[in-house]
């Protein structure tokens, strides 16, 4: 008998502390998610934008201008975070420029149903030190802004957190990784160009030499030619237009530079954006197409505002990294008589304003090169069959782990997981499933039951090219 009073005494204890533990907790609800954002130190807020099933942040960071001396000086970078809940994995994502302002969600945040936090690479608008210096805008410290953003929000997001990016954005998701491997959870680099030797290109003239077909090759070969044949004609029109647009071109040099690098973009632009059913909007028969014909044509894939000093502000800090870290494409153009082409594939220091000075150090992209070969682990890196910043991209050693690289056939510059064959596309899905921590328990005995966890939204998910100019990453 005293035993059964002492158990029953012993449970009455047990659940009144229950009961107490209870109304702890009901009394001390979870702070709101603004505020936890708002009370990481450096962090302020923009604006926040309703989206259904999200809350949608734009918010500024002070990073420091060179995380190597902290003290001196800093600057506002902006960030976005598309909170789905903190129960869920976070997904890291850069384009390697500037940062939208409107609510999106990239493909491996939809696959993992998570949150979403986007960065501005510095020194892209409004993310730029005043005054700039430029010797402060290199991979190195980029990355580092990028590991003080997730140490501050780790405490916030705690569950897994994988790093993306397309283009320039899965160079800067490799670069990442490459210098804090600790970070992130698993890398999905999506297009990302890799230039390892800055003066051997050839990769991109075989690439041109065999892309699509030979009729769609043939088309865009010759509206290209025809371009520079008349020369002096369009660049009347050329003339005509930048004076009725306010159209300078001081950095480049003259209209006449402009002009040609316009043209000599055209079948790199192409192929970067278009799909080789588009060839049916070239003109068939370029030598006897009208001038505006040949124009429009040009402008649609090249565009004539690019290289005048409006078109080439806003990518300054692209520029001047190629000319000084990533390196740029130099290609030949056998289809084309000599003396119609003037100055080639110009150098990026053509790019930039003259009083901003600029070094290559070839040994930047070989050190991020040697480190994925032999270093890599949980990193997947996707391609398009016919985009050409795919000539040369990142290939793996035997040193690499759980990581892949594959190819979306017939796809451009914005290919993509959901673009692989059936077996590839099953594979991915499940790697970022498992990477994320949350592959379910079908998943993880099969790897062709997965499948994305979010349904897809047509605002919100991002599937389409993000369109910029030919010749830009």
């Amino acid at each position: 008998m005293r035993k059964a009073l002492r158990w029953l005494l012993a449970f009455t204890v047990l659940i009144g502390t229950l009961t107490t533990a209870g109304a702890a907790t009901a009394a001390e609800p979870e702070a709101d998610i603004k505020d936890r954002l708002l009370s990481v130190p450096g962090m302020s807020l923009v604006q926040e934008k309703p989206y259904p099933g999200y809350r949608y942040f734009v918010l500024n960071y002070t990073q420091p201008v060179d995380h190597r001396h902290p003290s001196k000086g800093t600057f506002q970078q902006r960030i976005t975070v598309l909170h789905k809940d903190v129960s869920r994995p976070t997904v890291f994502y850069t384009g390697g420029y500037g940062v939208s302002t409107n609510p999106s969600r990239r493909e491996p945040t939809q696959i993992v149903d998570g949150n979403q936090v986007s960065m501005e690479y510095r020194f892209f608008t409004p993310s730029r030190p005043d005054p700039a210096d430029w010797s402060k805008l290199d991979i190195w410290q980029a990355a580092s802004d990028q590991h003080r953003i997730f140490r501050a929000l780790k405490a916030v997001y705690p569950q897994n957190w994988i790093s993306t990016g397309g283009s320039k954005g899965g160079m800067t998701a490799t670069y990442y990784e490459r210098f804090y491997p600790r970070d992130m959870d698993g890398v999905v680099a999506y297009v990302a160009p890799n230039d390892v030797v800055n003066d051997e290109d050839s990769a991109y003239d075989r690439f041109f030499a065999t892309v699509g077909t030979k009729e769609c090759r043939d088309r865009l070969n010759a509206v290209q030619r025809e371009a520079l044949v008349r020369r002096e004609a369009l660049e009347k029109k050329y003339e005509a237009y930048a004076a009725e647009n306010g159209y300078t071109f001081t950095t480049i040099g003259s209209l006449d530079r402009a002009y040609e690098a316009v043209v000599l973009d055209y079948v790199w632009g192409f192929w970067q954006y278009s799909l080789l059913p588009d060839c049916d909007t070239i003109p068939a028969d370029a030598k006897n197409a009208t001038d505006d014909e040949i124009w429009t044509s040009i402008d649609t894939i090249s565009g004539f505002s690019f290289y005048t000093d409006q078109g080439l502000s806003p990518y300054t800090p692209y520029y001047y990294q190629a000319g000084t870290q990533l390196g740029a494409p130099t290609i030949h153009f056998p289809h084309i008589e000599k003396k119609y082409v003037r100055y080639g594939y110009q150098p990026p220091r053509n790019f930039v304003p003259r009083d901003i000075s600029m070094r290559f150090q070839p040994w930047a992209m070989r050190d991020v090169d040697t480190w994925v070969k032999h270093n890599a682990r949980h990193m997947l890196f996707v391609y398009g069959q016919n985009d050409p910043w795919g000539a040369e991209r990142f290939r793996l050693g035997k040193g690499a782990k759980d990581s892949y690289v594959l190819t979306a056939p017939g796809l451009n510059h914005g290919a993509n997981v959901a673009g692989l064959v059936a077996d590839e596309k099953a594979l991915a899905t499940a790697r970022i499933l498992d990477w994320a921590g949350v592959a379910p328990a079908a998943v993880q005995e099969n790897a062709a039951a997965a499948r994305p966890l979010a349904k897809f939204d047509a605002k919100l998910d991002v599937r389409d090219v993000e369109r910029e100019p030919a010749l830009r990453p």
